[in-house]
């Protein structure tokens, strides 16, 4: 028997990590602050490492969703796989061109493009889309606060949120 209500718990598994990142603050300064010594030092040093945890967290949180979309996601090796009832594939993060948002399906729908491959279409509230968060942040130049806010946006189209090679010219922006 649980004694946490489960719309609680949910929300504790969303923002696990900012809580746990607030916590080392919270702990760190209680330790440089009243401890001293050593662990007055230590404490100093975890104030920095929870705040950047907290910051991550939060960001984690955001992209997270209910995982209770259609289909499974699987990411393993660099290589990002999903498994829906009416669809799916896989696509290699090394050879990835481009992300989009599709906010017009529901649920709304990440994009993935390969070469010479149909374009990889993820619900973003599929169990373990969130893992996807941690190979979106490592593209090079993604945006990590832009994909946030366009994941948040109420769009009427479809967003690219990132390319590897730009098809528009350098001084236009993306959207």
């Amino acid at each position: 028997m649980s004694f946490i209500r489960p719309e609680v718990r949910t929300a504790l598994a969303r923002w696990h990590e900012a809580l746990i990142g607030l916590a080392a603050v919270a702990l760190g300064l209680y330790w440089a602050l009243s401890v001293g010594g050593l662990m007055g030092w230590i404490g100093w040093l975890m104030v920095p490492a929870g705040a950047g945890l907290a910051v991550i967290g939060i960001q984690r949180g955001r992209f997270r969703s209910t995982g209770r979309g259609p289909g499974v996601v699987l990411v393993d090796e660099g290589e990002i796989t999903y498994m829906g009832p009416l669809s799916g594939g896989s696509v290699s993060v090394m050879d990835l061109e481009r992300l989009v948002l599709d906010p017009t399906t529901r649920p709304a729908h990440w994009g993935l493009e390969q070469p010479g491959h149909p374009m990889l279409q993820i619900p973003v509230n599929a169990e373990g889309a969130q893992d996807l968060f941690d190979v979106f942040a490592a593209l090079p130049g993604l945006r990590t606060e832009r994909m946030l806010a366009e994941l948040k946006r109420d769009n009427a189209h479809a967003v690219v949120i990132w390319e590897r090679r730009p098809m528009r010219p350098a001084h236009q922006r993306l959207h």
